[in-house]
Order: C-alpha cells, then sequence, then structure tokens
C-alpha cells in the first residue's frame, strides 16, 4: 500500500522533472526555488537554444561584391543570403576588405559571417533604407530599414571578428537628433520638429494602426543598426561595431537571443549598446560597450504602445561585460510600460567618468510598467559619475511625463559589489506615496568613495547587510 506521503513525495519529484523538461525546451521559467534566484538564471541559460548551421559557404564575392569601399553591394549581399536560405541554410561569407552596402535582411538558417579583416561600410543614404515595420523609441511604426534587419526569422546570426560601422557622424545622422553637440543648428530638420517624433506619438495614444504609422523620407527619424524583430534562436558574435545612427543591438519581440563577445564603440546620440524589447530568454556576456547613451537599455514599449503589445521583457542575463562610457551600465526603462522581470547582472567591470550610473531603473506615471526581480552580484565599479544604484519614478526627458499609470519598482538586490569612486550617492531611490520603490537590499557591498550615502524618497524596506560605505558599515534603516 502506498502512503500519502510516499505519493506526495512521488508527485514532487514528477513535477521537479516536468519543470526541467519545460526548460530544456526553450519554454518559459515559471517555477525554481525562491531562496536562490540564481538557480532560476541557470534554468534560463540550459533553455536557450543554440544556432546550428549547414556546413556550407557563400562568399559575397562570387555573387557580383566588390570590396572597393565604393561600390554599392546591397543587391550582391541581398543574392548570397537568398541563395544560401533556399539551399537549406549556411554561412555567407565577408571576406576581408571593405564592402559599401545599403539595408542588409537576413533569412532562416543564415550566417552573416564577417572575416577578420572584413568591414561592411553602411550607406550614409537614406535612400538605400526601404520602410519596413519597425520600432522607434518604443513606439512601433513604418520607418526607414535598420541596417541589418531581420523579421519573422528562426535559426539565424551575425558573426566573425569584422567591424560593422554605420559611418554615422555629425554630418549625417546624427545631425537628425537636434542635439547641437551632434551638428544640428537652427533651421536644419530634426526628429525633433512637430511633424515627427511628436506625431508618432500621438498616433499610438490614438490607436492608429501600425500600417498607417508611415515616416521615413522627410521625418527624421533615425534607423536602428540590428534589429531582429519577432526572431527565435539567435546568435551575434565577435563583431566590432561602430559609428550607429541610433539603438545599436534591438531584440524585438524575438525570444532565444545570445550576445557574446562584441564590441560596441559608438558615441553618437542615443547610441545605446544593447536593448532587448518584449523579448524574453538573452544571454549578453563577455562584450564591451562604450557608448553615448546606455550601455545595456531593457526596455517594453512606450506609453499606450507597450500597453498594446503586453509583452514583458524577462529572463535577461548579463555577463562578463564591460562598461566604459554610457549613461547607465545596465538600464531598465525608460520605455517600459508592459513590464521588465527576472533579470540577472553577474561578473561585470564598469569603469569611466563618463559613465553616469551602474544599475538605473527609469519610468513615471505615462509609462507605468511593473518593474521586478532584478538581481546583481560580483560587480567591479572603478569610477561612476552620479551614483551607484538608481531608481526612479519619476523620469522627465521629453518635457511633461506625468499620466495615471503609477509604476511599480521591486525586488531589487546588489551582492558582491565594490566600487572605488560611487559620485554623488550610493543609492538614489524615489517612488510615490501610493507606490513607493520597494524591497532593496545590498549585501556585502563597499563603496570606498561617495559624497552621499542616499537620497529616498517613498522607499519601503531597504536592507542593508554587511555593506561599508565610505568606510563605515551601514546601519539598517527603519521603515
Amino acid at each position: 500500500m502506498v502512503t500519502s506521503k510516499a505519493l506526495l513525495l512521488k508527485s514532487i519529484v514528477l513535477f521537479s522533472a516536468v519543470v526541467v523538461l519545460v526548460l530544456s525546451c526553450g519554454k518559459q521559467v515559471s517555477v525554481v526555488s525562491d531562496t536562490n534566484p540564481w538557480e532560476k538564471m541557470d534554468l534560463i541559460i540550459k533553455s536557450i537554444p543554440e544556432t546550428h548551421f549547414l556546413n556550407k559557404d557563400y562568399n559575397v564575392n562570387d555573387f557580383g561584391a566588390i570590396a572597393d569601399g565604393k561600390t554599392l553591394n546591397t543587391a550582391a549581399i541581398d543574392k548570397a543570403i537568398k541563395t544560401c536560405n533556399a539551399n537549406g541554410g549556411g554561412r555567407v561569407i565577408i571576406p576581408n576588405g571593405k564592402f559599401l552596402t545599403g539595408a542588409i535582411h537576413l533569412e532562416s538558417n543564415v550566417n552573416l559571417h564577417l572575416e577578420d579583416k572584413a568591414e561592411l561600410l553602411f550607406s550614409i543614404n537614406p535612400k538605400d533604407y526601404p520602410i519596413v515595420h519597425t520600432s522607434w523609441e518604443g513606439t512601433e511604426l513604418m520607418n526607414y530599414s535598420p541596417l541589418i534587419y531581420a523579421k519573422n526569422k528562426t535559426n539565424v546570426a551575425i558573426t566573425g571578428k569584422g567591424t560593422l560601422n554605420g559611418q554615422a557622424n555629425t554630418t549625417n545622422w546624427w545631425i537628425w537628433s537636434g542635439g547641437k553637440s551632434y551638428g544640428w543648428q537652427k533651421g536644419i530638420p530634426s526628429q525633433n520638429d512637430p511633424n515627427n517624433r511628436e506625431v508618432l506619438v500621438d498616433m499610438a495614444e490614438k490607436g492608429v494602426p501600425i500600417s498607417e504609422r508611415i515616416f521615413g523620407d522627410g521625418r527624421y527619424l533615425r534607423p536602428g543598426f540590428v534589429e531582429f524583430f519577432e526572431c527565435n534562436t539567435v546568435l551575434i558574435k565577435d563583431l566590432t561595431i561602430i559609428n550607429a545612427p541610433f539603438w545599436i543591438l534591438h531584440p524585438l519581440k524575438s525570444n532565444n537571443i545570445i550576445i557574446d563577445g562584441v564590441t560596441v564603440n559608438s558615441h553618437g546620440p542615443n547610441n545605446d549598446g544593447c536593448d532587448p524589447e518584449y523579448s524574453q530568454n538573452i544571454i549578453i556576456k563577455n562584450c564591451t560597450f562604450n557608448t553615448g547613451d546606455d550601455c545595456i537599455a531593457i526596455k517594453s514599449g512606450r506609453d499606450a504602445d507597450g500597453r498594446r503589445v503586453a509583452i514583458p521583457s524577462k529572463n535577461i542575463i548579463v555577463q562578463n561585460c564591460k562598461m566604459i562610457d554610457g549613461h547607465g551600465g545596465v538600464v531598465i526603462g525608460s520605455e517600459i510600460s508592459a513590464g521588465v522581470n527576472n533579470v540577472f547582472v553577474e561578473d561585470c567591470v564598469m569603469d569611466s567618468p563618463n559613465l553616469d550610473r551602474v544599475i538605473r531603473i527609469k519610468t513615471n506615471s505615462k509609462r507605468g510598467g511593473v518593474v521586478e526581480d532584478v538581481f546583481v552580484r560580483n560587480i567591479e565599479v572603478g569610477t561612476v559619475k552620479e551614483c551607484v544604484l538608481k531608481l526612479n519614478m519619476f523620469y522627465n526627458v521629453y518635457g511633461s511625463q506625468t499620466g495615471n499609470f503609477i509604476p511599480v519598482i521591486r525586488n531589487i538586490n546588489l551582492e558582491n559589489v565594490n566600487v572605488k569612486n560611487g559620485g554623488k550617492y550610493s543609492v538614489w531611490a524615489e517612488g510615490y506615496e501610493t507606490s513607493p520603490v520597494e524591497n532593496i537590499t545590498l549585501k556585502n557591498v563597499v563603496i570606498h568613495k561617495v559624497d552621499s550615502i542616499y537620497k529616498l524618497k517613498n522607499v519601503k524596506n531597504i536592507n542593508f547587510i554587511n555593506t561599508y560605505i565610505n568606510d563605515k558599515k551601514v546601519e539598517p534603516i527603519k521603515n
């Protein structure tokens, strides 16, 4: 006779096996021990499938490409990609040399591989980027194609130690930002003109169909660099990326992405290094980010558009990365209306007088969204300008940013973090009286030098465990 206790034990074992099986098939993580969140990270990693390609190469030179840095090779590269896909997949080789091209559209089962001294020079002529369904600052629209674009593709990659050069500077794409430091002067059109960014945001608020949100020529909304839109099982590995027009690596509504060993060096406006948006199961590892904006910025849509899509970004892992210049090392927001959860950051080095923050969450009552379960450990920080941890529910950069969607920020954990110079604040957290920032833990954190220990407003349950700031142990705060 089987006892009830034995049946219970058998049920637990069976349930655990089912969870492991689901994870191993690349499904979403739903059940794991609450006592050790890093176990959840390990299961996420094991659940992400890797790309696999046929052992066939298609050299773009065989399709008419010319490596003189002047001849436009868009058609030759496109033909090589489509031929590779039609034959079951493989590698499309960009050999050593400089290849000028317009937009590159990838296909399933294709690995675009750059040899070590290969460089793709992307045209600065907007006419070389056809109008496609994409996203701009968290709002979907029809706009210039990203420089490299894939939509609804599976098993696709960009690899190799070559260079992707967007050729953006203060005489072309960057000037569209409307920033004087990027070449803009009064009388020059930009994204800030009334018919451009503001119109797009208004269209989204009114629920205008995406097919009718047509931008492109005359609207000055810069294209992204690399965008995987509604894709699954993607690898981006070993590349160097420079001189981007806008956001650089942008997984959008995509799952199972591995970004490994990529170097981003681009100091233009809105030059975020990597922006996972509405995306899940992402690993960003062994990368270097030296950027004009956030190094990594996790997104989930802007305002009404984000609430319409309603896909949170989650299960995002950052490992062994180096952050140099940037507005923040790992940032969540501000386009965050669908929420973010299960973010893991470990074994990173951040150091620059031009790095503003280490970890940052930014939202407001127009964005809304729930941000929860962010875990950070084993971080070495040299110099950071403003603060180590900033949690802000009142982010405001484009005029009035208030509404009726009060955000939630909770369960933010830092452990084993060593900081030489933390700037102005160790922790700067501001919430609403009705929605305080909740459950912040700093454990085994050492900040050797900082102007102020913290700046707190409407914060509930902040814990300092074995944490030393300016050579003094931080006492618990009574909540």
